[in-house]
């Protein structure tokens, strides 16, 4: 029968390899309960390099000599633990070769793109009606205070539109990653993405596959993605799906 090492409360205190091994593993598993409890993702390549990396110093350490006094014990580890997420670091960062955005866009720069773009897939309705499910709507489908007999005029509209377009984006972006947001997410992808969120919710395309593909780079997975949302009671409506293509042709700007 398997008996655990006589010091094994020494090993589970002290041990490089056993708590490098942890780390990795806690590096892999964390950050998946993390999405799945808030929807919040996270960048997949520092996680991935970092439990390689960790998993690969807990092998290491395993060749070690395990008798150092405490303190020296812990020093090891600490400065063990320093280089690997420095490593991780600079293995996960963006190659000098990858397209880099000089600066992330601005909310400005994405609205100049977004806003017309989503008047002309929303269509523009002055006076307040209610919709397909009797939701008192106005302008380009905003639904906040709007109540029987509402009038807005053009510009009140797009000024309405401008701002709720904007919250859209702001939402969205909680579900970027650094990386996405510096390097990734040039105006037109930007409002390609704000798009489809104000047509769909935040929540409906920060959760989604398109943003978690290009969360981890794949940025052509994620805009063929958005055209899955082309669907109304599983059965895709042509209006949509004309959309989404649309709105994959605005993402794909500047994709080789």
């Amino acid at each position: 029968m398997p008996r655990l090492v006589a010091d094994w409360r020494r090993v589970l205190l002290l041990s490089l390899s056993f708590w490098m091994q942890a780390a990795g593993l806690a590096v892999l598993i964390l950050p998946e309960l993390h999405y799945r409890r808030t929807g919040q993702d996270y960048d997949p390549n520092v996680a991935w390099w970092l439990g390689v990396l960790l998993l690969l110093a807990g092998i290491g350490g395993r060749l070690l000599e395990q008798g150092l006094a405490p303190w020296k014990e812990w020093l090891r580890i600490a400065a063990v633990t320093a280089i690997v997420f420095a490593l991780a670091l600079l293995l996960a960062w963006p190659s000098a070769a990858a397209p880099m955005n000089a600066a992330p866009a601005t909310e400005a720069e994405t609205l100049e793109i977004a806003v017309p773009f989503i008047a002309k897939e929303e269509g523009k309705r002055n006076r307040a009606y209610r919709d397909a499910v009797g939701i008192w709507t106005i302008c380009y489908g905003s639904t906040r205070g709007v109540h029987a007999g509402m009038f807005l005029n053009d510009q009140q509209c797009l000024d309405l539109l401008w701002v709720e377009a904007a919250e859209h984006r702001t939402g969205l972006h909680s579900y970027f990653v650094p990386a996405t947001i510096f390097v990734r997410l040039p105006p037109t992808r930007d409002a390609a993405y704000t798009s489809a969120a104000f047509n769909v919710g935040v929540a409906g395309i920060g959760k989604s596959t398109a943003t978690r593909r290009l969360n981890a780079g794949d940025i052509a997975g994620g805009c063929q993605a958005l055209t899955w949302f082309d669907k109304a009671g599983k059965r895709v409506l042509r209006g949509l799906f004309e959309r989404r293509k649309r709105e994959k042709a605005l993402c794909m700007i500047g994709v080789n």
